[in-house]
């Protein structure tokens, strides 16, 4: 069958055109009866009004004011969006966990245990643990330091605890990573910390993943082997003279902060890849025994916890950070204090980024230089600000600190204590192995490097029972059925948060929006002075603090 065709007579057509017409016509006159007008234009403020110029600005900050309220909301809502869509995430995460292992019934208990493991394992209370089991099982301590920072990487509670352990334990300072400083500056550090223990210098391997490859000639490639390393035969001479006076194999614990390289220096010694190395932080989780020959024994450990008391420096550069978390205020402060320690000159030209005003501003500057942007071209400052502190322990950026002015050792190291940490170890040779360490190596020039000023020593947490658990810090590992449910009752607790600003937001721009018509003001001639104080308007202040004007008010 045709499809019927859709054309239509004249006559038709005209008639149907007519009605419209009639019907638009009543629809006029209609609202012409109701008085509905279009609306007037606003005139503005007349040109004979006072302070006209001022007027007008203050109607524009109101206008700012209002926008910047809106856009809060919005943010506000788009927060809680990601918050509830990565809790779905993670309760679709769990629910397919549950059918693939096919024990609905007994998953709830294997999931509550796993996640007990994950959290003790991966908690500051387990890493204190480990360090303790360490220190008690060492003969001798290795505190590893990073040279850029000598006196940062210093724990006084460590070697408090070693010095006052009242056996023969000994402690031993291995300067790591000698090679980002000027040469002048180590020996400086060598002089300054040989009057208090023994120090080794040294320069750990750079050891690649242990896997082969193909290049495009297909000849194979093996990325385990090492770089050179300096420093590993003057250590190693150092322990097994100390193990042949003590007629016994003697355990070696390596302890220090976060990235300044204990795994690394095993390795090193080691020869082959022993230990897990990483540029994140926290890569070793437990203690674990490494054989270097039948009379030495390697103690590896997790890091120092640094205690919160210390300053946002020491917490930025030897805390563990959780690249995890969502807030970046910690990141952005521990940047801020980075950038207050340094010369800025210096880090303008060694970032080639133009002069900047604030932290924020240089971390804007960075991310577009290096193209770190989220949808929409806007600069990723959280993920910017995580691979500058990266940059900063790990061996990226060179930069160095002057040893004290003064030579104050601490008060628990009185001069026999200092004698008995130098017992049966041969000093002059280790000095010597020490000058040829150093002239072995190339070192960057002053010139190149970024003066630094240390904070001093960092307050480190070594008992089990001092440390503070952050309830946030390991909140991504639960994936009990218990934790889902209190991360729900947050989400409804953060979502009546959420509505009582939304109440408050509104009602500011409700207030705003009535300040603008209510009349009485117009007659007050503002001073010049006051006028001058009530341009500074800040967000944080509310609209009843803010001179409002009426626009409706006629002046003749």
């Amino acid at each position: 069958l045709k499809k019927a065709s859709k054309r239509l007579t004249c006559h038709k057509r005209y008639k149907i055109q007519k009605k419209i017409r009639e019907h638009h016509r009543k629809v006029r006159k209609e609202a012409k009866k109701r008085g509905h007008k279009k609306p007037k234009k606003d005139p503005g403020v007349p040109s004979a009004a006072p302070f006209k110029a001022e007027l007008l600005r203050e109607a524009e900050q109101r206008k700012q004011k209002l926008e910047e309220l809106k856009q809060k909301q919005k943010l506000n809502r788009q927060k809680e969006h990601e918050k509830k869509r990565k809790l779905e995430a993670k309760k679709n995460a769990a629910k397919i966990k549950e059918k693939t292992e096919g024990k609905v019934g007994e998953s709830s208990g294997k999931s509550k245990a796993k996640t007990n493991k994950l959290l003790d394992k991966n908690s500051k209370k387990s890493f204190c643990r480990e360090l303790k089991k360490v220190i008690d099982a060492s003969d001798v301590v290795l505190e590893v330091l990073d040279a850029r920072d000598p006196m940062g990487c210093r724990c006084p509670q460590l070697e408090q605890a070693v010095t006052c352990s009242g056996g023969d334990k000994k402690l031993l300072l291995v300067l790591n990573k000698i090679d980002l400083v000027p040469k002048e500056n180590l020996q400086k550090w060598l002089n300054y910390l040989k009057k208090e223990f023994p120090t080794v210098a040294f320069k750990s391997a750079t050891l690649m993943k242990d896997r082969t490859m193909f290049t495009k000639r297909r000849a194979r490639v093996d990325l385990s082997s090492t770089t050179e390393r300096f420093g590993s035969k003057c250590l190693l001479k150092l322990l097994q003279d100390y193990g042949r006076t003590q007629n016994k194999t003697i355990q070696v614990g390596v302890v220090g902060f976060p990235n300044v390289g204990k795994s690394s220096i095993i390795n090193s010694l080691k020869g082959v890849r022993a230990c897990n190395v990483g540029l994140t932080r926290g890569v070793t989780k437990s203690m674990q025994i490494v054989h270097i020959d039948k009379q030495t024994k390697m103690l590896d450990s997790p890091s120092i916890i640094a205690d919160p008391s210390n300053s946002a420096l020491a917490l930025a550069l030897r805390s563990i950070i959780d690249t995890e978390e969502p807030g970046s205020a910690a990141m952005l402060e521990g940047v801020d204090a980075i950038l207050n320690h340094c010369s800025k000159q210096q880090v303008v030209m060694h970032y080639s980024i133009p002069d900047f005003r604030n932290t924020e501003e240089f971390l804007t500057l960075l991310a577009q230089k290096r193209g770190m942007l989220k949808k929409g071209g806007v600069p990723d400052i959280e993920n910017i600000a995580k691979t500058l502190l990266c940059d900063w322990t790990g061996a990226k950026v060179r930069y160095y600190s002057q040893p004290p002015g003064s030579p104050r050792p601490p008060p628990y190291l009185t001069e026999d204590k200092i004698a008995k940490m130098q017992e049966c170890f041969n000093l002059k040779n280790l000095e010597e192995e020490n000058n040829n360490t150093v002239q072995a190596l190339k070192y960057p020039s002053p010139a190149s490097s970024i003066i630094f000023q240390s904070a001093g020593m960092t307050d480190g947490t070594i008992e089990e029972n001092k440390v503070i658990e952050d309830a946030s810090e390991w909140e991504n590992l639960e994936t009990s059925k218990e934790g889902e449910e209190e991360e729900e009752d947050f989400t409804e607790s953060d979502d009546d948060d959420h509505d009582e600003d939304d109440m408050e937001v509104e009602m500011d721009v409700k207030e705003l929006g009535k300040r603008q018509t209510s009349p009485g003001n117009s007659e007050k001639q503002i001073p010049e002075s006051e006028h001058s104080n009530s341009l500074s308007l800040s967000l944080d202040k509310t609209a009843d603090e803010d001179d409002a004007y009426d626009f409706n008010t006629d002046y003749v």
